[in-house]
């Protein structure tokens, strides 16, 4: 069969990762536009077979399958600004958008769909690596338009993941796997600042750990990599945590004991504390949340 002729509007990190590897993977690239000039220009000249289209239009008048690799509110005005065609397809990259964004297309005739790469993609030089080996979330109006997706995420050495339910809940998932994950380690080595060293100090010396916990989730998965003292149930270890954050760090108490009440399900689970456990350490948790 052959392979569509695609065509990206939006040229960032997403963007400029998703056309290249497509490139790579034998798709035929033959338009890419964005509102940053030298982005598209460096991506189509590196391309060789995509134009450099200045509209967004011009993109989709080439293009059999458009991919809107554009921030999350542009893709409905964007979509509706383009005259498409019937039996053409766009599809845009936000995991928390369902198709609905896209309808001003369906209206015209276009298949409609969703191509969300499950990764962290923070830089052009690591982006176009990582996407190998990662789920790519797919939701398509026609099966014509999820064969065509579903081949380019393999092509690609993605793994196709057809989405089902509210997209939303798929996208807060993955927020807070990855993004909160950021926001939970600058808490962490913010900390750090309190032992004299700096946060970027404090990270460095975390990330080991980070990165043994990850290994330990694909390894022995949930609940068994949780360890720890709530894993040990080891109330007194809590207890100072709780009297040095409430004495030293206030603002981090709060998530330290929201954090602490997740985990202790986890604990049970795993069987290394019983059900009176539990409630020790829950009580301790509360008992700080009260005074």
């Amino acid at each position: 069969m052959d392979r569509p002729k695609l065509g990206f509007i939006g040229i960032g990190v997403v963007g400029n990762a998703l056309a290249r590897a497509a490139a790579k993977a034998g798709f035929p690239v033959v338009a890419v536009s964005s509102r940053r000039a030298d982005r598209r220009d460096a991506l189509a000249r590196d391309l060789q077979t995509a134009v450099a289209a200045n509209t967004p239009q011009a993109v989709a008048d080439r293009a059999d399958v458009v991919l809107l690799t554009v921030p999350d509110d542009a893709i409905r005005p964007v979509t509706e600004s383009i005259r498409w065609r019937e039996g053409q397809a766009v599809v845009h990259c936000n995991g928390a958008s369902s198709l609905a964004p896209l309808n001003a297309a369906a209206e015209q005739g276009a298949a409609i769909g969703v191509f969300h790469p499950l990764q962290s993609l923070a830089t052009d030089a690591e982006a176009e690596a990582r996407i190998p080996g990662s789920p790519v979330g797919i939701e398509a109006s026609s099966d014509d338009l999820a064969e065509t997706l579903t081949g380019l995420a393999e092509a690609l050495g993605a793994t196709p993941l057809v989405l089902r339910g509210d997209a939303a809940i798929y996208h807060a998932s993955a927020v807070i796997a990855s993004n909160y994950l950021v926001a939970l380690l600058d808490a962490a080595a913010g900390l750090w600042e309190h032992l004299g060293l700096t946060k970027a100090e404090g990270l460095e010396a975390l990330l080991p750990l980070v990165r043994g916990t990850v290994e330990n989730l694909g390894t022995v998965g949930l609940p068994d990599a949780l360890t720890g003292p709530i894993a040990r149930g080891d109330v007194g270890t809590i207890e100072r945590h709780l009297d040095a954050l409430t004495r030293i760090a206030p603002d981090v108490l709060p998530l330290y004991r929201e954090m602490a009440r997740r985990t202790i399900p986890i604990a049970v689970e795993k069987r290394t504390i019983d059900e009176a456990a539990a409630a020790r350490l829950r009580r301790e948790v509360q008992q700080v949340e009260a005074g």
